[in-house]
């Protein structure tokens, strides 16, 4: 079967699957598989000082960065709130930043505010670099990825396509929602801090210096829980239809969060990320959109 691609969102003209979505994820699942990232965008960063530079301006762990190693990080509003979330490896002369399409106008004109006297020099790279999720087995990023020149991006899915199972989004989201990981727009709104989402210690570093935002993550660590949590809800496979991503959680008539992305996994069927109410019972009978849904924990109540 050819392509089927997604019609509207960040991952708008990528391929959503191929017809078989259950054989991608088992694919993906065993290494056998690649998908095609370049729709995201990349933002380059050349200079001696990029590393120390977004050691300070992120919550990730940079200074030590070595080339070829993919790392996850988040930047902070001044309140802590998640504002910018991306994927980034160095290649020794340059660190690549990639992050969902909508994002790399707001976070380049940022990063340029903040270079102050430093050997740092950013810039949009979309149209030089793409990336692709590599056949192999799946680490905690979701990878592993190849940063792929643009001029040898067909080469490389030639080469991939002859050992491995093309995927698409389907098999990609639904590998990352069984495996807890949140994505930016999806799992977060205007009041999400890094406290909520099971990030800590993952691509929140908890034992580095300052930076924007660190006041609010470390003080609730420290002294309290946060307002919400991430869950992996389990919903009703007996109904057809998927509810939508925003749609409120129910419990009983109470409101107590929003539905993050929904994925049909091949093995533990209708799944979704939410985000709730910290002191929502770990027990409670959830219903979204109508269909009933059981907690899994990820972030502790």
């Amino acid at each position: 079967m050819s392509a089927v691609l997604v019609e509207d969102g960040p991952d708008k003209g990528a391929i959503w699957h191929f017809g078989e979505p259950v054989k991608e994820q088992r694919a993906l699942e065993n290494g056998s598989a690649w998908a095609d990232l370049s729709h995201l965008d990349i933002v380059a960063i050349k200079g001696e000082d990029r590393l120390t530079w977004l050691h300070a301006l992120t919550t990730q762990h940079h200074e030590q960065l070595q080339p070829g190693v993919w790392q996850e990080a988040l930047i902070l509003d001044p309140q802590g709130h998640v504002q910018y979330q991306f994927l980034l490896v160095d290649d020794g002369d340059s660190v690549f930043l990639v992050l969902d399409p909508g994002y790399k106008e707001t976070l380049i004109e940022y990063l340029n505010t903040m270079k102050f006297m430093l050997r740092v020099d950013v810039r949009d790279a979309s149209g030089e670099y793409a990336v692709l999720r590599a056949p192999g087995a799946q680490t905690d990023l979701g990878g592993p990825f190849a940063l792929v020149p643009r001029g040898e991006l067909d080469e490389m899915r030639k080469v991939f396509s002859e050992n491995a199972t093309q995927a698409g989004t389907w098999a990609l989201d639904a590998m990352r929602v069984a495996a807890g990981r949140i994505r930016i727009a999806f799992e977060t709104d205007h009041k999400s801090i890094p406290n909520e989402l099971g990030v800590l210690n993952k691509s929140v570093h908890m034992a580095k210096g300052c930076y924007r935002g660190q006041e609010t993550v470390a003080k609730i660590y420290n002294l309290g829980n946060p307002p919400r949590r991430l869950v992996l809800l389990h919903l009703d496979g007996s109904v057809v239809t998927s509810p939508a991503q925003g749609t409120d959680v129910m419990n009983g008539e109470v409101r107590v969060g929003f539905i993050g992305t929904v994925a049909r996994h091949h093995e533990l069927g209708t799944i979704a990320l939410a985000v709730i109410k910290r002191n929502t019972p770990v027990e409670a009978q959830l219903e979204v959109d109508g269909i009933p849904a059981i907690q899994q924990v990820i972030v502790p109540a």
